[in-house]
This record gives structure tokens, C-alpha cells and sequence, in this order.
């Protein structure tokens, strides 16, 4: 009897915002079960489209994960690292050992199994959309929990992203400890010594990828898993 092999799919979500953390999630589903339908990419996906999806893809899944990597580290190691780094981790809180990984874009980091990188892979691919769907949930839910601290930013509205709105509020209030400053909007601004005016700080925001569902706590508890099927 041929083996069943276990596919896994990963993608990331917020690269392109000047605050939070970067998301991402891997997915396997069960060889033989069918996949929920209207899975695709999440950016073409309403929101609330995504967020009745991501509790279907939960269910069905065989394993899922959700990693972060910090604003720290998207400063320290530059943000495309930071996302590598977030969707290794993301593959190694799996409980179970996929036999390949496909990860969405042009590049993969280094793990122990099989990788390929598969562009537009969101797009081609639906075990990858059904992760992109997961981090993009994840994510949108994290910036909304940092809009209960931080109000006056918006992020409810703009996830973080350099919207008008949102450099008009961050020219206004200054930056707090949630931004990216290595970010060149950002970077601008404290150079410019706008400093002071923004929020006070918060622990939790230190460590932004500690303080999200299905977060990294030293790669142990505190990341949501999937159920078994």
C-alpha cells in the first residue's frame, strides 16, 4: 500500500505594515478529506468571508499552527527574515511531521523535511490559501487587540498598513513600541525627534509575537493548534 504523504501548506501575513508583528500559518489537511469550500486567497476574500473559513479550516484540518515573529526581530533581521523565521516556526509547532512543505513566494527557510517555494502559491495552490487565510485572521485579530491599547492609531481600521490616515496619526502622536523603525515612515519621524507624543508603553508589546492567539512561547504553549481528525 502506498504511503500517504502529508502535505503542508504555509504563508505569511504583514510584511508591508509599519507596526505589529508578522503572522504566519501552516496547514495540513487530511489525505482523502475533502477541503472546505471557497477557500482561496485571503486577500480576495471578505472579512468576514475569511473569519468563517479560518473556523472551517480549524475544524477539518488535520494540524495547524500559528507562529509570529516580533517587531524586535523585524527590526533586528530585516523583514524578510523575520517572516522566514515565523513560518519555520510555524511548521515546527505542527504535531505532526509533514512529508513536504510549500511555502507561498520565492522563498523558503531551512527545515528538515522537503520545502518548495511556489509564487502566487496563495493564488495556485489550496493548502497554501487555506494558511494565508489563518495568518491573515490571526493577524487582523492581534492589530485589533493593540487598538484596545493604542486607540489613537487606528489599527482596527488599518491592520498597521501606511493608509493617509494612518501617517497622519503616527505624525501626530508619535511612535510607541509597536512600531517597525526600522520601517523608513517611521524612521523618518524619529529622526526627526518626534518622540514622546505617542502612547505609553506595554510589556506585552515587547514581545508582540507572546501576546496573540496562537503565539510563540518559547516554541511551547500559548500556539493554537489543530484538532485531529
Amino acid at each position: 500500500m502506498a504511503q500517504v504523504r502529508l502535505i503542508c501548506g504555509v504563508d505569511e501575513a504583514g510584511r508591508g505594515p509599519l507596526a505589529g508583528p508578522v503572522c504566519a500559518a501552516a496547514v495540513v489537511f487530511q489525505p482523502g478529506r475533502r477541503a472546505p469550500a471557497g477557500i482561496a486567497d485571503s486577500k480576495v476574500l471578505s472579512s468576514r468571508e475569511r473569519e468563517r473559513l479560518s473556523i472551517l479550516i480549524k475544524d477539518r484540518a488535520l494540524a495547524w499552527a500559528i507562529a509570529w515573529a516580533s517587531v524586535e526581530e523585524i527590526d533586528s533581521l530585516n523583514i524578510l527574515q523575520a517572516s522566514l523565521l515565523a513560518m519555520r516556526r510555524a511548521v515546527e509547532l505542527l504535531p505532526v511531521s509533514p512529508h513536504e512543505v510549500l511555502f507561498d513566494g520565492p522563498r523558503c527557510p531551512v527545515l528538515a523535511v522537503p520545502v518548495r517555494a511556489i509564487v502566487d502559491g496563495d493564488a495556485r495552490v489550496r493548502v497554501i490559501a487555506a494558511a494565508s487565510i489563518l495568518a491573515k485572521t490571526a493577524r487582523d485579530a492581534e492589530m485589533c487587540r493593540l487598538h484596545g491599547q493604542f486607540p489613537q492609531y487606528g489599527f482596527d481600521a488599518h491592520k498597521g498598513y501606511p493608509t493617509p490616515q494612518h501617517l497622519s496619526a503616527l505624525r501626530r502622536y508619535g511612535v510607541c513600541e509597536v512600531y517597525r523603525r526600522s520601517f523608513a515612515p517611521v524612521r523618518e519621524i524619529l529622526d526627526r525627534g518626534s518622540l514622546g507624543r505617542g502612547a505609553s508603553s506595554a510589556s506585552s508589546l515587547r514581545n508582540p509575537s507572546r501576546s496573540a492567539a496562537g503565539r510563540n512561547s518559547g516554541r511551547r504553549a500559548a500556539v493554537r493548534r489543530s484538532r485531529r481528525a
